[in-house]
């Protein structure tokens, strides 16, 4: 099938001691047919390159609605954003937060008034902007505040699983209080809408997880279940959607009923991304539902042990950068979003 418009996506460049500019680096090596733009520090780059003894050209981009050249090997197109004071590989300067979140205001901005199609996001260490004084909690939930304070859900796609959470970067003793009625529905209502019109799921199986061991053992081990999601759950199904649970987190993801499950949906981060990990690690991306702009993003941290070494894997990046392409394609040219094109790993 052949597509009218070819999305424009942008790459955020991340932590810059971290592997992200590695990433980015060996990216520009490879051969694809993707219209790809960076935001980052040219010199993050160059110094970057040098360490690996790889090649590497800019096309600096000024203004986001010019016509850009197309794909040349070993070069970058790049929205320039300066440093605020230099970086070595693997050592983090809290200095350089603000840089880091410049690179997030600028791309969801772009994102935002339609000049790029979709976002991929390198990792980032969000310790470090902690440390500088910024309450930061991750990507999903600032891109959700950039975008006007919409309920973000994240999604965690490979080929065996997905798994979708009511509560992302929260503490575990915070967890049962944000475990609402409200929250969970809107969660719900959210991942329904965004498989049908990301995924051209039309009737998506989902699969809904407990809070507590054993699905609070009847309220004896936990009343969420009974008080807040199972009546829920009973609103979706009345409605004539394919959902069920709540299950047992600890036999939820049995061979059966992952093969019978679109999209699992656990109450906690690590209730559902161990086992999805487990299962697909490297190829695994991070998508984030419910925002009027598509993001996607690796599915591992910066291993600032491996910065400039050479060691770091593109595998989980180019993963991201498929998906992004093809969720952007969907949403420009209203085609399925099986049809995709050639992706990058394919050339």
């Amino acid at each position: 099938m052949k597509y009218e418009k070819k999305p424009r996506i942008l790459i955020t460049s991340g932590e810059p001691a971290g592997i992200g500019p590695d990433l980015i680096v060996k990216l520009a090596q490879i051969d694809h047919q993707i219209d790809l733009t960076i935001v980052g520090d040219p010199e993050v780059f160059i110094e970057r390159a040098k360490h690996l003894s790889l090649p590497l050209k800019f096309h600096t981009i000024t203004d986001t609605n010019i016509s850009q050249d197309s794909y040349k090997p070993n070069s970058l197109k790049l929205i320039p954003v300066k440093l605020s004071v230099p970086c070595s590989p693997g050592k983090l300067n809290k200095l350089n937060a603000h840089y880091v979140l410049e690179l997030l205001d600028i791309a969801s901005r772009e994102c935002l008034f339609k000049n790029y199609d979709a976002i991929v996001t390198a990792p980032i260490q969000k310790s470090i902007i902690n440390d500088a004084g910024i309450n930061f909690s991750g990507h999903t939930e600032y891109f959700a505040k950039r975008c006007g304070g919409m309920l973000p859900v994240m999604l965690l796609n490979c080929s065996k699983l997905r798994v979708a959470l009511v509560t992302t970067h929260l503490a575990l003793r915070d967890v049962p209080d944000s475990i609402t009625t409200e929250r969970v529905e809107k969660t719900i209502r959210i991942v329904i809408d965004e498989m049908k019109n990301k995924f051209g799921i039309k009737r998506p199986r989902i699969t809904v997880c407990g809070l507590n061991p054993h699905a609070g053992e009847g309220g004896h081990l936990g009343t969420e279940e009974t008080t807040v999601i199972t009546p829920v759950i009973n609103k979706f199904i009345k409605k004539g959607h394919a959902i069920t649970g709540p299950l047992p987190a600890d036999t939820a993801f049995r061979t059966y009923i992952r093969e019978n499950t679109d999209v699992f949906i656990c109450m906690y981060h690590d209730q559902g991304l161990p086992v999805l990990k487990t299962l697909g690690f490297g190829e695994t991306v991070n998508i984030t539902l419910g925002l009027p702009i598509i993001r996607t993003s690796v599915d591992h941290g910066t291993a600032l042990e491996l910065a400039g070494t050479g060691k770091a894997e593109c595998n989980s990046l180019l993963t991201s950068i498929n998906m992004a392409d093809q969720l952007a394609r969907h949403q420009l040219n209203s085609t399925d979003i099986n049809n995709t094109s050639k992706s990058v790993n394919e050339f």
